[in-house]
């Protein structure tokens, strides 16, 4: 170690863009690195434990210190002896939650801020967001640092960070302490755990292939090594005396990678490095927007239950939908910063770096299909699954002529029945007084066989039978006791389906059926993961929200 160690903080040290700027600080060789999140203790990934991070933690030139920025007290333990302070934590942005955000956002940035002043910190460098002079209605082309704040913001995280930048800039002087702010654009890179894996979960799901909106919007994206580097600029320029110092301090600067792309190319562009099929399928946010504040209400509502935090939200909507093109040109000038990586190849590394999310790592079904096992895996498996197409297009073909002689006039499910036997012993009646041989063709003539009941096949019905009414009674006794709720709940739902159907005319079960069979099980076959996945979570959801309804109502008597 140095003779004279200069400390730096950074808040926030385990998130995204944070841990590479603390390896890019320790590569330095200039700080020694002190690490504030908010876990009890630091736990490194392999890569982390075997490289730079995990060398710099053992030999004392970096340090993990447990802090919530909301406890003065910590933060104030965390910069003591520190000579910067980058202040890059913040709560997760697509939680839409106000309390937790302005906590952390504006009254953590407060406590940093009077931490920096009492512990006569030098420098500190905020991280900010572009998204503070976004009103999520109308798109920014090129703006650059004098848009002013919007009269009211995109969503909670927006309007805080918003403020607690502000507070930022205001301090700046406050008995020495030189300050300034970077609004990086939209950061990407390797180690990003929202991006890129919700994209390729997204894809996996078969929801990648909506567009919302025109897809003509522009964005700019930054590497994250380049907003790293853009952290360090500040802090070079900020260290600076005299003139460049002062023309640097007390400013918020747009940081990005100065190449402007359509968003939805963007996203394409992963989506295919990584095997998957770029979206295709435009949808107007003016339709998505009823959906999502219905998802967003959902959510409210269910959120103390464990529902996961939606995708499809409001602000979410509108930033994809949006353009959002920044200037960087006040960066460039006061902190001399410009981009260490182009875009393309900061896509190339990104996509290099997930080569365990590829399409063709995703582990596929070997054998037959669930859906193929449920239907019998016979002749109904095949043509209600479309295995053999000539059978289910002859099988379509005659429920229509079935539903149009049948059905659509009405008849009830007797009459129908009656109707269909008299045509069919009309058919063998007349089959049957036929000659062997008309115009030189042959008539075969129907075996009696093919309609003799085979015992064994007897013997095997009454079986099923004789085992479907010993379930059944068996199924009584264990609801008469009172303690398999899950048993209830499938007789009540089976119930409820029965008189549903029997409430139903034939001429809509038909209507719905036929066409769902065909269609269902194809479906199910395709996204069989998925849908079954959905299905676990639901019932999950459910099971949970009944155990802490059931302790909650315990709770109270």
């Amino acid at each position: 170690m140095a003779t004279e160690e200069k400390w730096c903080v950074v808040t926030g040290g385990r998130g995204f863009a944070a841990r590479h700027l603390v390896e890019m600080l320790i590569r330095s060789g200039k700080w020694s690195v002190r690490i504030a999140d908010l876990g009890p203790s630091i736990k490194l990934e392999p890569n982390e434990e075997q490289g730079i991070l995990g060398e710099a933690l053992r030999s004392g030139s970096a340090q993990y210190v447990s802090a919530d920025l909301r406890d003065k007290a910590h933060v104030i333990k965390a910069c003591q002896g520190a000579e910067v302070v980058f202040h890059m934590a913040a709560p997760d942005s697509s939680v839409n939650n106000h309390q937790l955000h302005h906590s952390v956002n504006v009254v953590g940035t407060k406590n940093v801020i009077d931490a920096c002043i009492e512990c006569k910190v030098k420098r500190l460098i905020y991280t900010s967001s572009p998204s503070v002079v976004f009103d999520g209605v109308h798109g920014i082309f090129n703006g650059d640092e004098s848009i002013p704040y919007p009269p009211k913001h995109n969503d909670s995280y927006s309007a805080t960070k918003a403020e607690g930048e502000a507070l930022v800039i205001k301090s700046n002087g406050t008995n020495g302490l030189l300050t300034c702010c970077i609004r990086p654009s939209s950061i990407f890179g390797p180690g990003d755990k929202l991006l890129v894996p919700s994209l390729v979960a997204a894809a996996r799901a078969g929801k990648s292939k909506f567009i919302i909106g025109d897809g003509n919007n522009m964005y700019d994206f930054t590497y994250v090594e380049n907003v790293v580097h853009a952290h360090i600029c500040a802090e070079q320029a900020l260290a600076n005396e005299g003139v460049v110092a002062e023309r640097a301090s007390g400013q918020a600067y747009f940081v990005t990678n100065m190449e402007p792309i359509k968003f939805w190319e963007f996203m394409s562009l992963i989506l295919e490095g990584l095997g998957y099929e770029r979206p295709r399928i435009k949808i107007p946010a003016s339709v998505m927007m009823p959906m999502a504040y219905i998802v967003e209400q959902t959510y409210k509502m269910f959120a103390s239950y464990g529902m996961r935090v939606p995708q499809l939200t409001p602000s979410r909507v509108r930033l994809l939908s949006c353009s959002r093109t920044f200037n960087c040109s006040k960066a460039k000038d006061r902190l001399g910063y410009t981009p260490i990586v182009p875009l393309q190849e900061g896509l190339k590394r990104t996509i290099e770096s997930y080569a365990h999310l590829r399409a063709d790592c995703w582990p596929r079904r070997d054998g037959p299909s669930k859906a193929f096992i449920y239907l019998g895996s016979g002749k109904v498996a095949h043509t209600l699954l479309w295995k053999d197409k000539k059978q289910s297009l002859t099988a379509v073909l005659v429920l229509i002529a079935f539903y149009h002689y049948f059905i659509a006039s009405g008849y009830t499910i007797i009459t129908a029945v009656s109707k269909l036997l008299m045509m069919a012993s009309l058919f063998l009646f007349v089959h049957g007084v036929l000659p062997s041989k008309i115009l030189g063709y042959t008539i075969e003539k129907i075996p009696a066989s093919n309609f003799h009941f085979p015992e064994e096949a007897a013997h095997r019905s009454a079986l099923v039978v004789g085992s479907t009414w010993n379930s059944a009674v068996d199924a009584l006794i264990s609801l008469c006791k009172g303690k398999d709720w899950k048993l209830f709940i499938k007789v009540v739902f089976s119930l409820l389906m029965l008189s549903f159907l029997g409430a139903t005319s034939l001429q809509r079960v038909f209507v719905i059926g036929v066409p769902f069979a065909f269609i269902a099980f194809c479906v199910y076959e395709k996204k069989e993961e998925e849908i079954d996945g959905l299905i676990h979570e639901t019932v999950s959801f459910f099971w949970k929200l009944k155990s802490k309804i059931t302790k909650k109502f315990l709770a109270s008597k």
